[in-house]
């Protein structure tokens, strides 16, 4: 009897540390395996939704999206959104770190910043997370910035982000942004247009592209002038098929 009751004792030692594991295999595939085989998912399927996109419509009932591929889109607005949010995006690895120490310097001076992040950031938490300010959400963010930037193209990650980007109150991608503000489909926007749009990309909430206040007007004139850099042979073999 007392020969039993130590091999059950001594079984028993042996199953926790094996419970353990189990519950560390099961943790670990949550915290790295579904973030992964979303990235994996999200490559070849267009997202149903986003956070953001939850959050509007638990709180008004109701959103605009609209998917098209990147082909669907005119030109002229892939090289506004470059010139006007990061123009190293085909050159960078996901960060432009230059950008993010002057946003830290501007911050630390306690100037007005708009933000150090590439499209490829935002990209990452308009995907997955909400766009709350907090320092766990930005690490959050960095991680899947990396997974975007090793598992998809370039070519993907501009594709996503302008169509799951909020382009306007509850509107999201440029497809439902451009039909709403100029009564037309995305791949038809001239350089005025695409301007305007990626002007308003950063506060979709508060300006519009199709009736542009004062600040609209006079910064899509910049936008405008910065697509002048961003030809579109620069964009090949990143963005577009260097034979198209």
């Amino acid at each position: 009897m007392m020969a039993y009751a130590e091999a059950l004792r001594r079984s028993a030692k042996w199953r926790m540390p094996r419970r353990l594991a189990r519950l560390v295999l099961i943790v670990f595939g949550i915290v790295v395996g579904l973030p992964v085989g979303l990235v994996l998912l999200y490559r070849v399927v267009p997202p149903p939704f986003t956070p953001l996109m939850a959050e509007r419509w638990v709180a008004h009932g109701a959103v605009t999206k609209h998917w098209v591929p990147l082909a669907a889109i005119s030109p002229n607005l892939v090289r506004a959104v470059i010139a006007s949010e990061d123009s190293k995006f085909c050159s960078h690895h996901g960060f432009d770190w230059d950008a993010i120490d002057h946003a830290l310097a501007k911050d630390a001076a306690g100037d007005k910043v708009r933000g150090g992040s590439t499209i490829s950031q935002q990209t990452a938490k308009n995907l997955f997370l909400l766009p709350d300010r907090t320092w766990t959400r930005k690490g959050i963010e960095a991680a899947f910035t990396v997974l975007l930037e090793e598992l998809w193209p370039k070519r993907r990650i501009l594709e996503a982000y302008l169509n799951v980007a909020e382009w306007g109150p509850q509107r999201f991608g440029v497809e439902a942004a451009s039909r709403a503000e100029f009564g037309k489909p995305a791949s038809a926007l001239s350089i005025s247009e695409a301007a305007r749009l990626a002007t308003v990309l950063p506060n979709p909430r508060r300006y519009h592209a199709g009736k542009p206040g004062p600040y609209v007007s006079r910064q899509s004139k910049v936008v405008a002038a910065r697509m002048a850099i961003v030809r579109r042979d620069h964009l090949d073999g990143c963005i577009y098929d260097n034979s198209a």
